[in-house]
């Protein structure tokens, strides 16, 4: 990718450990990030510094003083009549550009940053009049970047017209349903069918929303809201930070939603005979999504068990062959910071490293326990150091681990979508947390600590932000 050259502070003020960049000053990052005729920055640095940057920087301010270093480079070059190399260099900030508003659109919603990416692209086609090339390029970006925007636009106002508390936690059931009404087995009977229309919930982003569907599909910007909520140091706010801490969210809110219908649907069964059936389902469902490497349906489906009108169901817990059941608990036992869960995660990435199908690249993270993890790193970790130099070795730590998380996403879903099934899951009535109490045997203290694990799930927001 070449050296980068063009001032002494790329050399003074960046460190590099065993050839990799730990740490540096704001403006060297800045300009590392800068190609010149000679260099282009390793798309990994891009990925993590552009992440990284909007702690400590606008991502409108950064594009404007990526603007200014650019006018300057091609101003040393016009200067020495090189026509070749002023090709070359605007290739290479096109390509920038490209790369910037692929990885991170959203980043341009915000009228400011918008306003100085058309100011670099106008200044590149003004002194490029002769290179069509850059001028085809930049305008295939930009029409890829609005078309990108004005879908995420059209999500945004579909979420807002369904944001409102009664539906935020889906239809709540306050009374017990009419008899006639269908549980989830009358749906889906296959533990396996359920456990593969989960995965499909969780890998897909729908175009439709629903009020306990996964609506927004989550980008790496957005999980950065995690540090740069509670970061005091650097307190800037941008545009549109609102909405991306709503799209974490709302996914949480799916993992909430997905345990109390798992509890509805075991507390709403009269019978003991068909209760213990519920039970023993939704535990094969657990397996099942334990064995796809869905990690977070398989949690929210044993907390909905370990809520407490569940766990304290006695008799019924009783008639349960539950040594399934205390295989599942055993990998998410939550001492050791979820060793065990760790374990099978790590198997399960390996897995997908070498996969050669998309069935058996799927991976999906407890969601709480992964957002937990980029917390406490930005916590235990400093920003920047004694000598004021940005961390960047925890930044890069921070991006491995989002980097992989998109990765996740990013892979097709293998399995065909029932639609049946996944609108009952995402629009059946669900029991607020005390509605189910009322329906459940008598409440037995030493049964919920017998067949209940503590509840570890605790929702990300919750944190101690202080």
């Amino acid at each position: 990718m070449g050296e980068r050259g063009g001032g002494a502070s790329s050399s003074r003020d960046l460190i590099f450990q065993d050839g990799c960049l730990i740490s540096g000053s704001l403006e060297a990052l800045i300009e590392h990030l800068v190609p010149t005729v000679d260099y282009y920055p390793d798309k990994t640095y891009i990925f993590t510094f552009l992440l990284s940057s909007r702690v400590f920087i606008p991502p409108h301010d950064l594009l404007a003083r990526v603007g200014q270093i650019c006018l300057e480079q091609r101003q040393q070059l016009e200067a020495g009549s090189e026509k070749a190399k002023l090709k070359s260099f605007s290739a290479k900030i096109v390509q920038l550009l490209k790369e910037w508003t692929e990885a991170f659109p959203y980043d341009f919603q915000d009228e400011k940053a918008m306003a100085e990416l058309k100011a670099i692209t106008y200044r590149l086609t003004q002194c490029e009049e002769e290179n069509g090339t850059v001028k085809k390029a930049i305008t295939q970006m930009m029409q890829s970047l609005l078309l990108s925007l004005a879908a995420r636009s059209q999500l945004q106002e579909l979420r807002e017209k369904l944001r409102s508390p009664a539906l935020d936690k889906g239809p709540v059931l306050k009374a017990k349903p009419p008899a006639t009404q269908k549980d989830i087995l009358g749906m889906c009977c296959d533990p396996l069918v359920l456990a593969q229309q989960l995965t499909h919930i969780e890998l897909v982003s729908a175009t439709v929303c629903l009020p306990r569907e996964r609506v927004c599909s989550i980008h790496s910007e957005d999980l950065m809201q995690i540090i740069s909520h509670v970061d005091s140091r650097d307190n800037h706010r941008c545009r549109g930070d609102l909405t991306k801490t709503y799209s974490l969210e709302a996914y949480d809110n799916w993992f909430n939603c997905l345990s109390m219908l798992v509890a509805t649907e075991v507390c709403r069964v009269v019978k003991k005979k068909h209760r213990t059936r519920m039970l023993e389902f939704f535990i094969d469902v657990a397996r099942e999504c334990f064995n796809i490497g869905n990690f977070n349906s398989m949690m929210a489906i044993i907390s909905g068990m370990n809520l407490s009108p569940v766990a304290r169901l006695k008799k019924t817990w009783s008639k349960v062959k539950t040594a399934k059941f205390d295989v599942l608990e055993h990998h998410m036992d939550p001492s050791s910071n979820f060793c065990n869960y760790r374990t099978a995660l790590q198997g399960a990435t390996q897995r997908s490293q070498m996969a050669n199908s998309n069935r058996e690249k799927i991976v999906i993270p407890v969601f709480n326990l992964f957002i937990k993890d980029i917390y406490f790193l930005h916590k235990i970790h400093t920003n920047h150091l004694p000598n004021g130099h940005i961390n960047f070795k925890k930044f890069w730590e921070i991006s491995r681990l989002i980097h992989e998380f998109m990765t996740w996403t990013q892979v097709e879903c293998p399995f065909e979508k029932d639609k049946k099934i996944q609108s009952y899951l995402l629009t059946a009535p669900i029991y607020s947390e005390e509605g189910p109490l009322s329906l459940t045997e008598p409440e037995d203290v030493d049964a919920a600590c017998r067949h209940g694990m503590k509840h570890t799930r605790e929702s990300c927001f919750n944190l101690d932000m202080g």
